[in-house]
């Protein structure tokens, strides 16, 4: 029977704030380009992987060349993150029961991390938010969304993500604490490149 919870990695942005050439997705760690060891992680976990992704031509496609993982190519990625959120979302086959969406930049998220937030669906009604937070409890990412928000998901406008849907549902949402900062941490500068190296 085919796992009903999907990861999707956001990686359609367009890495503007590391400056020209630079992309913060290829930046390596330890030897490997981010996006690579995240959808590694991701994989890892036995779930089923999505990424967004600008088009086959960006550089970021030939990353997922044997992952096993299913690229969806936004050809509005201009428009912001909810760009990607409608692209993936869309691109779901009819069993998933529930997605877990992440940015691509967070290089702290572990393959366990992962795994945590997707076993906590059980532990909730059908109609639960699930979310990472850091140890202290600030929320942060991943967040798993069942079925039911997916039309919702399909809705959204700007580059603002799913944080309105968040808010407007909070009291469905549910905190799953990781370690450390591990929900907060993303590379977004050369500056947070450098703080976290």
């Amino acid at each position: 029977m085919p796992e009903t919870t999907a990861i999707l990695l956001l990686a359609a942005g367009s890495s503007s704030r590391m400056g020209p050439g630079r992309d913060k997705l290829l930046e390596l760690v330890d030897g490997t380009p981010l996006l690579s060891r995240m959808i590694a992680r991701a994989s890892a976990t036995g779930l089923p992987v999505w990424v967004t992704l600008p088009g086959p031509d960006h550089a970021r496609a030939a990353v997922l060349v044997g992952t096993g993982a299913t690229p969806v190519w936004v050809r509005d990625a201009v428009l912001g993150m909810s760009a990607s959120i409608r692209a993936g979302v869309a691109a779901l086959p009819d069993h998933i029961e529930a997605v877990m969406i992440l940015p691509a930049d967070m290089p702290d998220l572990s393959r366990d991390d992962l795994r945590q937030v997707a076993d906590r669906r059980r532990d909730f009604p059908p109609d639960a938010l699930i979310r990472g937070s850091s140890a202290e409890g600030h929320p942060g990412h991943p967040v798993l969304f069942p079925r039911c928000y997916f039309n919702d998901l399909l809705q959204l406008g700007g580059d603002e993500g799913a944080r309105a849907l968040l808010r407007q549902h909070r009291d469905r949402v549910h905190l799953c604490p990781l370690p450390d900062q591990h929900a907060l941490t993303d590379l977004d500068t050369p500056e947070a490149w450098e703080v976290w190296r």
